[in-house]
């Protein structure tokens, strides 16, 4: 991680998130980069803007604030255009709140160099993302967990080798894992042999291979796991998108991953077709283009899926939404994505993963165009989600929070924005 200079792009909520995540964690650097002026709805959920920044430059507004968060951790940000000479020389890309264009330029320039990319975005209550960490990702330690060890009771001299555990003690291995030994008495040939296989036969039984060779087995000896690094193979941004892989992240909504992902990919068009803008909080005209888009791409592509014209219309409806508590999951998500880029260690979501807290919604809520609507203050990425009345109670809302720390200043943030 020391050695890991990381780029965000995009200052709004998600990113300064992540980038606050990342900066506490202590990689070698950070650099920001989001020339975009400062509105009054990204006070929704970026909690490193005053009203007083209206106007500036994002990044520039930011950069020192989240410098306060570790002396250790350079923060810069980059005034002129990302070039690929530029983006380069970043161990992780992370993309946020940019359009999908520059998404896939970002990502194909990071691909060619080595980089890690990172691409995530949130929309009300849903959210997505993906990992493009190159052909030839090595991960070192795919779980992070200690490696396995226990007692030998007998070792078969025989074709298989069955290893068998002492006083039914279960071995916990997996087929494939790799074992060797200590303080084997009789088959000294196995202390601290080069790594054998593993075939799993039971709980308290595994095979090592051949052992008809080796001296006959006494007694005694210690059995370790021996972790191999693994490498992983990740497709492009662009080859991802009309052949996504999907880590399910909630086994009860099987089906909305391959949803979202065209739902997401509509309102990227929808966007490109309305000069950058996202279809309106409530409006219905809005969500039956966003529908009508959806369906063009699911023809188009050979991964068809069966779509939901319902919750296709609750992604349009919430597609200007941005809540701090989906900021904070997301933003803890991708950071562990981040360090994971940066270190090698634990498995990386492979592709995409999608997310809905379609839950937080009141059973019923059908909300109108007008309760819905902006009005031109820092909670209107809230108002799109949840609505005018909803916001009217929490203001009035008096909370008493015991305990500061990690987590209750995580939540007193939250509940403050």
């Amino acid at each position: 991680m020391s050695s890991s200079n990381v780029l965000v792009v995009g200052l709004k909520g998600l990113g300064c998130e992540i980038a606050k995540n990342i900066i506490l964690a202590g990689v070698k650097s950070v650099t920001l980069y989001d020339p975009e002026k400062v509105a009054i709805a990204d006070l929704s959920s970026q909690f490193f803007l005053h009203e007083d920044d209206i106007g500036k430059s994002r990044a520039e507004v930011s950069a020192p604030r989240l410098a306060e968060l570790n002396q250790y951790v350079p923060v810069s940000v980059i005034d002129s255009e990302l070039t690929p000479e530029v983006v380069s020389t970043f161990k992780c890309v992370v993309a946020t709140d940019i359009s999908q264009q520059k998404k896939l330029e970002l990502s194909e320039v990071a691909h060619k160099s080595g980089s890690c990319f990172i691409s995530t975005e949130i929309r009300g209550l849903f959210g997505y993302t993906f990992n493009d960490f190159g052909d030839k990702f090595i991960v070192d330690d795919p779980t992070g967990e200690d490696p396995l060890s226990g007692m030998v009771a007998n070792i078969e001299q025989s074709a298989e080798g069955i290893v068998t555990c002492l006083d039914e003690t279960r071995h916990g291995l997996e087929d494939g894992q790799l074992v060797t030994f200590i303080e084997v008495q009789g088959m000294t040939e196995l202390n601290a042999c080069e790594p054998r296989k593993v075939k799993v036969l039971g709980p308290y039984t595994f095979s090592i291979g051949d052992t008809t060779s080796l001296s006959p087995y006494r007694r005694g000896g210690l059995f370790q796991q021996v972790k191999t690094p693994i490498s992983l193979s990740f497709a492009p941004f662009a080859q991802a998108l009309e052949n996504p892989e999907f880590l399910i992240s909630d086994f009860a909504k099987f089906d909305r991953p391959a949803q979202l992902h065209v739902g997401f990919q509509a309102l990227h068009a929808f966007s490109s077709a309305h000069d950058g803008k996202y279809p309106r909080p409530g409006n219905n005209e809005d969500a039956a283009e966003v529908l009508r888009l959806a369906n063009e791409i699911n023809d188009k592509w050979s991964q068809k899926t069966e779509l939901d014209a319902e919750l296709l219309k609750k992604l349009s409806y919430q597609a200007t939404g941005d809540i701090s508590p989906m900021v904070a999951v997301f933003g803890g998500l991708v950071a562990q994505e981040v360090l994971k880029a940066c270190t090698g260690k634990f498995t990386p979501i492979r592709n995409f993963l999608y997310f809905d807290a379609l839950e937080c919604l009141p059973i019923g809520f059908e909300p109108s165009e007008e309760d819905l609507a902006p009005t031109g203050s820092r909670y209107d990425g809230q108002i799109a989600v949840f609505g005018h009345k909803f916001q009217q109670q929490i203001a009035n809302y008096r909370e008493f929070l015991v305990g500061s720390g990690a987590i209750g200043c995580e939540m007193l943030k939250n509940w403050a924005m």
